[in-house]
């Protein structure tokens, strides 16, 4: 399933080996990995708790 996928890290990532997630957005999903190491499984949520998430980080001090 994840050769199906187009993956993609945040611009926040730097190139250095930091812990760092993908993500790959699908319609009725979101997908989530571990960056250094593609071959584990990766974990799915609706877009809508991926939404709050992301706007819950954002408000977060010293993020974003």
């Amino acid at each position: 399933m994840n050769a199906e996928l187009a993956w993609f890290k945040s611009s926040y990532s730097g190139g250095e080996g930091e812990a760092c997630i993908e993500v790959a957005t699908a319609p009725r999903a979101i997908h989530v990995r571990d960056s250094k190491d593609t071959s584990l499984p990766h974990f799915t949520v609706s877009p809508g708790a991926w939404a709050d998430f992301v706007a819950f980080a954002q408000a977060a001090p010293g993020v974003g």
